[in-house]
């Protein structure tokens, strides 16, 4: 496991932020597809998905993971089955005016990859990620 934290801060405010999230027909990611819900009660959802591989790993990998949306102020992501399973992660955003800060924190794993690895790639995903999200929030009303 690897500790890893990041964050950034979203060019919108906060209400758009989490209605854009919200909204599955429109934030949906190259790296990220939900293949199967498997079980959704109140605010979490367990669901099958398919993520892009690490670095160096080609193609995609199945992984099941439980998402708990706590809006306007977090998510949770918990890794239940898959090459990633045990990885935990919280996103906390923060309203700053009309803009909104979101901080990523969380414990990583990746079997048969090492911290430094794991570090390096869940940091360019959640680049990449929050780089595709703040550009399409800013559109988005």
């Amino acid at each position: 496991m690897v500790h890893v934290r990041d964050d950034g801060v979203f060019d919108a405010p906060i209400d758009r932020l989490w209605k854009y999230i919200g909204d599955q027909m429109l934030h949906q990611h190259d790296t990220f597809t939900v293949t199967k819900m498997i079980e959704q009660k109140g605010n979490s959802m367990l669901m099958e998905v398919d993520l892009v591989n690490y670095p160096g790993l080609k193609g995609m990998h199945k992984e099941t993971l439980r998402m708990t949306l706590n809006p306007p102020k977090s998510m949770d992501i918990e890794f239940v089955d898959g090459p990633q399973k045990g990885t935990r992660h919280t996103h906390v955003y923060t309203p700053i005016g009309d803009k909104t800060k979101v901080v990523v924190d969380g414990e990583f794993f990746y079997r048969g990859l090492d911290d430094a690895a794991v570090k390096k790639s869940n940091l360019a995903y959640f680049e990449k990620v929050f780089n595709e999200d703040n550009a399409n929030v800013k559109k988005y009303r």
